[in-house]
């Protein structure tokens, strides 16, 4: 069973890559930074589950 918080973080990265690709595309650097910060929260949320997964799995 996998952490809701895996699948929300691979969410966020998702959307964040998308958003950052379009900064890239349009030029809107503010755009790009968001994306990047989205991807990277995606990130950290998905790590986070996945320890969440280990420790469940250990008890």
């Amino acid at each position: 069973m996998v952490d809701e918080h895996r699948k929300k973080g691979t969410a966020e990265r998702v959307k964040g890559a998308v958003k950052e690709g379009i900064g890239k595309v349009t030029g809107d650097e503010q755009k790009e930074a968001e994306g990047k910060a989205q991807r990277k929260k995606g990130k950290l949320q998905d790590k986070y589950g996945e320890a969440k997964d280990k420790v469940r799995d250990k008890l």
